[in-house]
């Protein structure tokens, strides 16, 4: 490279869709793009070092015959202290059996009732019925009015990262990536190009310090919240904020950045 005119042309890789974080977030849309697509996740280190390996509590859902979806919303709005949009509350909450069903469904070994009462800080615990979920033991924990946390001994996180890693890591549709920091998003108007679209993401190499443009149909940011702007904090270093300042060089609208959250869950 010769000159300051010169231009740099990174190596550059395809897939169909661009997940860019590890989590409990971007484990799932893998999981479930990978039926139709090809799906790679990178991590800026190494897979587990996203906030849902250290999730301890547990999962909120109406599980309980004597609890209700009304209830749970009107905890939430009441907890939020009239910030909440209902609408998305309502949409959570409606959905939250759902998805603990397809949780179990995929292995995570939810403490069960019999469980909770012989060995309750026993962990690798058989998993549930996805077809009997009244089996699943519940906690209650702060602003909830009924017991409707499930969880998996007092490591929920590790227990969904473990079992969502492994199934993503046996499908042939997912390659995960570790060590791979994204820098950048790659929309049609920084190449001059009509639109705003993503079409992709510049990504280093921490092993070798390379930078490489991953272009894709679809990019996911699944990276997580900005904690680590703050001297004291219980979440890992890699909750720095990445995604939320690609996003918004992007163009996209950021907001409710003044909530944060000083430990993972």
């Amino acid at each position: 490279m010769t000159g300051a005119s010169a231009s740099y042309n990174p190596e550059q890789q395809e897939t169909d869709i661009l997940i860019i974080g590890s989590g409990a977030a971007g484990l799932t849309l893998a999981l479930r793009c990978a039926e139709f697509a090809r799906v790679r996740v990178i991590s800026k280190g190494s897979l587990r070092e996203g906030a849902t390996f250290y999730a301890q509590g547990g999962i909120a859902a109406v599980l309980d015959d004597h609890d209700s979806i009304e209830a749970h919303v009107a905890d939430t709005l009441v907890a939020g202290v009239g910030l909440c949009h209902e609408d998305m509350v309502r949409f959570v909450v409606t959905h939250s059996t759902e998805c603990v069903r397809w949780l179990v469904d995929q292995g995570v070994p939810f403490t069960t009732k019999s469980r909770a009462d012989t060995a309750p800080n026993q962990g690798d615990q058989p998993a549930a019925s996805a077809d009997d979920l009244t089996s699943l033991h519940l906690t209650k924990e702060g602003g909830h009015s009924h017991r409707r946390i499930i969880h998996a001994t007092d490591a929920t996180g590790k227990a969904v990262f473990r079992t969502l890693k492994n199934k993503a890591l046996e499908h042939p549709n997912v390659e995960l990536v570790e060590n791979h920091i994204a820098v950048d998003l790659l929309t049609r108007k920084k190449l001059g190009l009509p639109g705003q679209a993503c079409i992709g993401a510049y990504v280093m190499d921490t092993g070798s310090n390379r930078v490489r443009l991953i272009r894709a149909r679809f990019v996911v940011l699944a990276t997580g919240g900005a904690s680590k702007a703050y001297l004291y904090t219980t979440n890992p270093d890699g909750a720095s904020g990445d995604g939320i300042a690609m996003a918004w060089r992007a163009g996209c609208r950021v907001a409710n950045m003044e909530f944060n959250q000083f430990h993972p869950t």
